[in-house]
This record gives structure tokens, sequence and C-alpha cells, in this order.
């Protein structure tokens, strides 16, 4: 069943079920005079973690009981988007509210997020809050240059057995470690050190895991997980031997193919391959989720948990693996959020919200005005069950890592609530269009069809119109070591039409 057709009785439904009997109603709120002291919180970012990893959402194979709960008790958004699904630009707008455009942050190469743009941490430690960070950033620097009541995090990527982290507060830092230990058994270990240390102060702590990230090391004890089960393969898991028909070259022509392609060492050769290997790190995400949680003991329900993703994955659809391309398993991530001082439990939101939404969001449920720099809009007041008249129909996409890994070319978009218009704007340009609707697995491409003309014009219109109002000034540039020769991009005026 796909998400778009998914029902609110389903998703209740499920969550009830995974539950096993647990009690749907919602907790008393306090009132605000009542309270002692702001709200603690606690952000669990996963890594690649789709929207549907869950066994609340049906998923035969997986056991999430731990992030079942989050979504149970809280308050759960079955269309939450990220606006630049790539590591290292993902996690720059969780933790600025803006742009991938806006704070160049662009690429994993590009990756440094400049000191104008307040980070949601430093907010929170100005109004007083003990802030850790323990996990993986991605960000230029690994976030060494803020300062942090508590820092475990370590720059780029992770070894996953014998990770090398570097470990220090208010900017003092020691030199990097290595540890043998599988990785987020460390992060979550450290993190509930951390947490069960806190005393009368509110305290802000971000967990960000790392697995499921290629090459997808499992722990010890789940190395025969999901052993002899069978896995589901997606309907048009054999795209590439079809040629993509109706799709952009530049779709066909990706490096990110299950089986015949190799980046390094990110090349899966099988599809259950990758798909138990990915539903392995899912488990260790709902273990360590379940960790903290029982190490806030009694402050759970002082604390507000939001847990997210920073993009989310192909599992074969198209044969795709990876993310990166503007299709609905790559930009959709799972977005929760649990306060049961404000948010009723059960609460379930069909409207569209983004990463950038993120830090806005938890400035707002502890009563801080968020930055100008901020682009996003807290969605606390649909957590709490409040109609927004005003709330987005649609946004922008982007992508720009070209070339690199995977050769997925730069492309922006548009998504609307029923129509997705994407531009893949160096030359030769190519375009696609997609009826959510009526084809949610994304397989049949409208652009150019007859009958589409007028609906192809507005969505170019609006996608340049988004790119005005989120400011978006940005000029592509060729990343990495590929970069041999300048590739012109189309302005807006020179773009073919439909």
């Amino acid at each position: 069943m796909t998400d778009n057709t998914l029902s609110r009785r389903a998703v209740l439904g499920g969550l009830i079920a995974a539950a096993t009997g647990a009690s749907a109603s919602a907790a008393a709120r306090t009132p605000k005079a009542a309270r002692v002291r702001p709200p603690n919180i606690v952000f669990f970012l996963g890594e690649g973690l789709r929207h549907d990893e869950f066994s609340f959402r049906g998923n035969p194979l997986l056991k999430t009981p731990n992030m079942d709960r989050l979504a149970r008790e809280g308050a759960l958004f079955r269309n939450a988007f990220v606006t630049n699904a790539l590591c290292l630009p993902s996690r720059a707008s969780f933790l600025t509210g803006a742009y991938s455009h806006t704070t160049g942050a662009t690429t994993n190469e590009d990756s440094q997020v400049p000191a104008r743009f307040a980070l949601v941490s430093d907010v929170l430690r100005e109004q007083g809050y003990e802030v850790g960070f323990v996990g993986k950033s991605h960000v230029g620097g690994a976030l060494l240059d803020h300062k942090w009541d508590y820092y475990f995090g370590f720059k780029g990527q992770a070894d996953y057995l014998k990770p090398e982290v570097v470990e220090g507060s208010n900017g003092q830092y020691s030199e990097p470690k290595i540890y043998h230990e599988y990785v987020d058994d460390l992060l979550t270990r450290k993190a509930v050190e951390w947490v069960q240390g806190r005393g009368e102060k509110p305290f802000c702590l971000f967990l960000w895991f790392y697995a499921p990230h290629a090459p997808f090391y499992r722990p010890r004890r789940m190395l025969q997980r999901f052993n002899g089960d069978r896995v589901a393969v997606p309907a048009n898991f054999d795209d590439d031997l079809k040629g993509y028909p109706g799709k952009a070259r530049a779709v066909a022509e990706a490096d990110n193919k299950i089986g015949t392609s190799q980046v390094f060492y990110d090349d899966p050769r099988s599809l259950e391959e990758l798909m138990k290997d990915h539903y392995v790190g899912v488990e260790s995400n709902d273990e360590d989720v379940g960790k903290v949680v029982e190490a806030l003991g009694p402050r759970l329900n002082e604390t507000v948990i939001l847990l997210s993703s920073d993009h989310g994955f192909f599992l074969g659809e198209h044969t795709f693996y990876d993310k990166r391309l503007m299709y609905e398993p790559s930009i959709r991530v799972p977005m929760m959020i649990r306060y049961p001082r404000l948010i009723a439990a059960g609460t379930v939101r069909d409207e569209m919200v983004l990463n950038i939404d993120a830090p806005v969001t938890l400035l707002d449920v502890v009563g801080i005005k968020a930055p100008a720099t901020m682009q996003g809009r807290s969605f606390l007041p649909l957590a709490r069950g409040h109609a927004l008249p005003d709330w987005r129909t649609d946004w922008l996409y982007e992508y720009y890592e070209y070339p690199g890994f995977q050769n997925v070319r730069p492309h922006r978009g548009v998504r609307t609530e029923r129509y997705k218009y994407i531009h893949f704007f160096l030359e030769p340009q190519e375009f696609e269009l997609y009826d959510l609707q009526t084809d949610p697995d994304e397989d049949h491409n409208l652009y150019g069809k007859p009958g589409y003309e007028d609906l192809t014009g507005r969505l170019r219109n609006r996608l340049e119109e988004l790119r005005r109002e989120t400011n978006d000034q940005y000029v592509y540039h060729p990343s990495r070591v590929l970069r041999l020769k300048a590739v012109p991009e189309a302005t807006p005026e020179s773009a073919r039409r439909p």
C-alpha cells in the first residue's frame, strides 16, 4: 500500500496494533502557569530512515516498538519531506531552518554553514539550556566551532567497528580516540550517560545516528537477523531492464542501480542484501531510542521528543538505491513529535511539513522566537490539532552534487499536494511530471503528453516563484574532483517550453 493511499484509519490502526493494547488516550495537559521549568528536548535524527520503515506502518519484517511508541503517543506527520535529499545539506537545514541555497551548504563537499546562521542549538544554549550533541553531523568542522555542554562526534563518516571520535565540552575537546565498539551502540551509551547526569537545568540532546549508512555493517547481536525471511520486491524493480521508458535520461544514466552500479564500497549486490542490512540499521535505531527514553525516567513527560531523518532511501524502487533524486522514497522522511503537555496522543496530520520546519518548531514548543534567518514554519499548531488554512500547499526541492557519487544530475522541482514537476537544469535540459494521486509510484512521466500543457506551465512558473520567495540566487558549480570543465546552467528564460 502506498503512502498516498494509506488511510488515516490504517495509520491509527497500525499504531494501536503495534502498541499491543496500549492506550491511545491523550495525556492530561499541564496548565502553562503550573510549569516550573521549560521542557527538556531530545532530537533523534535517523540516517536514511524511510518514512515507512516502522512496524506500525504494516511492515511485516520490522520490529520497531520504541519508535512506534513515539508516533502513538504524540503527533505523526504523514507527509514530511526534506528540501535536499543529501546528508550534509539536509542536516544543515535541520540545524539552521534554512534552505541549502540560502546557507550555501548545498552538497557534501560545500559543507560550511556561515556564522551568520544561528543553529537551533546555539539559540537554546543562549536561553539557558544545557545542550549536548552526540553522533554524525557531517557539517563542515563537525560542529566543533560551536559551543556544547557536551560533545561526542566525528568528522564526516564513521568507521562502524572502530569509530574515531572527539569528546569534550565548552570548546575544549580531546584528541580523536578510537573505540572498539559498534558505532551506534557507543553513541547511545554516551548519550544515556549524559542524560542520566543532568540536573535541574533544562537540557537538549541531539542524538544523530550513523546506521543505516553504507557499507551497512551490523552489530554483532544482529548478524543473523532476517535470515530466511523473504523481502518484498517493488513492482518497478526491473525498470532498468526496460530502459526507463518515458523518463529523463538523467534518471536512466545515474549510477544508482542495485547490482550494476559500483561507487567505492557503496555497491549493494542484491536487493535482499540491501533491504535486510538497512532494516537491521533501523532496528538498531529503535533499540537506541528505547534506551534513551528509558534513561529519561520520570522526566519523560517533561521532555519534547522529535524523531526524523536526514533523507529517505531507495530500496529497489526503479532498481535504485541511495537517495538524491526527487522521488518519493528519497525525499520522504518520518516526522513525529511527542510532548503530552501540549500534544494529544494519536494525532495524525496530512499537511506537508519540511526539515526546515523542525528547528522552528522546537523553539516554538519552548517559547523561544526563531531567528530571522530561519525560513521554516512551526508545525506545533498542527501537532496540537489546530487548522491552519494558510499552511503551504507546495514547496521547492533542490539537489546540486554533480559530478560525484551516483552521478545524479542536479535538479530542482516543485511538489504540490498532488503533482510533482522536476527540472534537470543542465544541458540538455530534461523534465518530468507526475500525478501522485493516480501514479504514486512515479512510473509514468506526463511531461510533454497532450492535455498537460497548462498544468506544466503553471508548475514551471510556480517553481520560479518559489525560488524568488525563498531568495534562491544560488548558481550551480560542478562538484568534487570531476571539475574538468564548466557545465552550463540554463536560465529560466532559456528553459525549453512544453
